[in-house]
């Protein structure tokens, strides 16, 4: 029996069962096999991939979709992946148009490399704005000058009403799994009432600060020097380019630049909510 192209296979939807797959896939291209992230990803939102006759995964990408379950209103793409050995063959845009055709009229967002955006741009996707991811050991030591404190059960309620507001869609299922996602998860507060969250979960030597919501710039600062202050790794952070005052401090902190990602958007100018809040995302990935 001849062996199917690899255009011809079929796309079938992932499960936390191809785990392993999804992080072998991203080895094979160079990236860290990142097993907790996929676990997550693949937990909360839908996984497409298409599977190698010879073994493993040809391609894999994942979907997570906010706001009510029946009807999202909004779809996030991440960890778009073909294996090395099927480069090139425009099986990643067979399976991206896959995704664009389930996911209807539901609009989309995701994050491009300079490498990926010219084939999202193909499908239709227009640059809504740019991320800027950062790493480094934190090297602050002034006293911040608004309280944080460790999230408590009793605060979920109110994280999710304020995620909600700022990120202009119902996070819910993801906040809700966030307790055992992440290694900390802080608020601040003022008077009581919680200004602003953050978590920090592991991913390879570092630790990921994201989601990172904050009335401003001084309640993201205080958020991100306290998670630091709870851990001996690197920060790792994709902060939107239009907060200058914090991509400052952080780099004056002991973070350097990495990367520039292009935030993209399908079927909506720009993303909902309200951006001057919205300082980093939970992980590109997931929007």
């Amino acid at each position: 029996m001849p062996t199917p192209s690899p255009a011809a296979l079929p796309i079938r939807r992932l499960t936390p069962r191809d785990l392993t797959a999804c992080a072998d896939l991203s080895e094979d291209r160079g990236w860290p096999r990142e097993e907790h992230k996929w676990g997550f990803l693949l937990t909360a939102g839908k996984g497409y991939g298409i599977d190698d006759p010879a073994g493993g995964l040809v391609s894999a990408c994942v979907v997570t979709e906010y706001g009510p379950q029946e009807r999202p209103d909004l779809g996030a793409i991440g960890m778009v992946l073909v294996a090395e050995r099927h480069a090139r063959r425009g099986i990643g845009r067979r399976l991206m148009r896959h995704v664009v055709d389930a996911m209807g009229t539901t609009p989309l967002t995701l994050h491009a490399t300079p490498y990926g955006q010219p084939l999202y741009e193909e499908l239709g996707f227009k640059v809504a704005g740019r991320a800027e991811m950062l790493r480094g050991h934190f090297t602050g030591t002034s006293a911040p000058t608004i309280t944080t404190r460790a999230v408590t059960a009793e605060d979920l309620g109110a994280i999710v009403r304020l995620d909600e507001e700022v990120f202009g869609s119902d996070r819910t299922h993801i906040i809700t799994r966030l307790p055992a996602f992440a290694d900390q998860l802080r608020v601040a507060e003022e008077h009581g009432r919680i200004i602003g969250y953050a978590g920090a979960w592991p991913n390879m030597e570092t630790q990921v600060v994201g989601p990172l919501i904050a009335r401003d710039t001084e309640t993201a600062k205080a958020l991100i020097a306290s998670l630091a202050a709870h851990t001996d790794r690197p920060l790792r952070t994709d902060i939107d380019v239009r907060h200058e005052e914090l991509l400052a401090w952080a780099k004056g902190h002991g973070l350097a630049s990495v990367a520039f990602n292009s935030v993209m958007t399908y079927g909506i100018p720009e993303l909902p909510g309200d951006w001057t809040r919205r300082f980093a995302p939970l992980t590109v990935a997931a929007g």
